[in-house]
């Protein structure tokens, strides 16, 4: 009763090991994606104000919309008529130029959100030379040293969150190799005895590799839902939203946390165990 109850117990406490870290890399998993999706949040508030020309009339207007929303590079548009844009003008400055003028000096416009992609100075430039072909169009407006240096700062900070993310992969993915090994030299004199009445290689190897790549399965799975239940609390009960729950990236954070949980446990089982298979019996107490 005791050997049995030992072996569920070492299985049990390597399985919950092996989970902790793969919820440590789902973590990681998570940063990367939140990263992500705030890096593309600040890229789509980058605004581009297209300027009409003081004769273009509502349907030029129209056409300009229809236009832009069936383009990939428009997130979003709002058509600014002349008399709204001095309504906003009063409203943030306070003063009303047409009382001085005796005209609106201020033309229609159209506010424009590009894609996250498409938030730099080569692609803007490129449908800013579109758009001011349109007769209509009188000009088209954007900050193009704001966006450069938006654009370094992101660049910079991507690779030091990805520096950071790889060693923490590299150390999860050691802890978990480490652990798999503590677990199979626990049973080296059992794959000597083995070896000694006459069993092959492979079956040795064959059961200790399906316990351990279920045992991963499960740590996985584990995994999953402490992430999930993580994802819960911060979106449900803090109100912050870490990033979009779309099936792509369920898809990605699950395969990730799996196919790690599954290949580090068989590669791992694989070469301890052989490691062990080659070994001496003489050899057996001297490690």
């Amino acid at each position: 009763m005791g050997k049995p109850r030992h072996f569920f117990n070492m299985y049990l406490t390597t399985t919950i090991s092996v989970a902790m870290v793969l919820f440590l890399i789902g973590l990681e998993c998570v940063l990367l994606l939140s990263a992500n999706s705030l890096i593309n949040q600040v890229k789509e508030n980058t605004t581009v104000e297209i300027v009409f020309t003081p004769q273009a009339e509502t349907s030029d207007f129209n056409r300009l919309q229809e236009m832009l929303k069936a383009s990939d590079y428009c997130l979003d548009c709002r058509i600014i008529s002349a008399e709204q844009a001095l309504k906003e003008h009063i409203e943030y400055l306070g003063d009303d130029p047409s009382k001085f003028l005796g005209y609106n000096p201020l033309t229609a416009s159209c506010e424009m959100h590009v894609k996250a992609n498409y938030a730099n100075n080569d692609s803007i430039a490129v449908i800013e030379s579109k758009l001011t072909t349109l007769p209509y169009v009188e000009k088209v407006i954007y900050q193009k040293d704001l966006l450069s240096v938006l654009n370094r700062n992101i660049n910079e900070l991507s690779i030091v969150l990805l520096a950071v993310v790889v060693l923490l992969l590299f150390i999860s993915l050691a802890l978990i190799g480490n652990t798999i090994r503590l677990q199979i030299y626990a049973q080296r004199f059992l794959i000597n005895t083995m070896k000694l009445v006459g069993a092959t290689s492979w079956m040795i190897k064959a059961p200790i590799l399906r316990k351990n790549m279920t045992m991963g399965f499960v740590a996985a799975i584990l995994a999953l839902g402490a992430v999930s239940a993580v994802y819960y609390y911060v979106n449900v009960h803090m109100g912050v939203q870490l990033f979009p729950l779309t099936w792509q990236n369920m898809l990605f954070v699950s395969g990730v946390i799996i196919l790690i949980g599954l290949t580090i446990t068989l590669l791992a089982s694989l070469f301890a165990t052989g490691r062990y298979i080659r070994m001496k019996s003489n050899t057996m107490y001297e490690i």
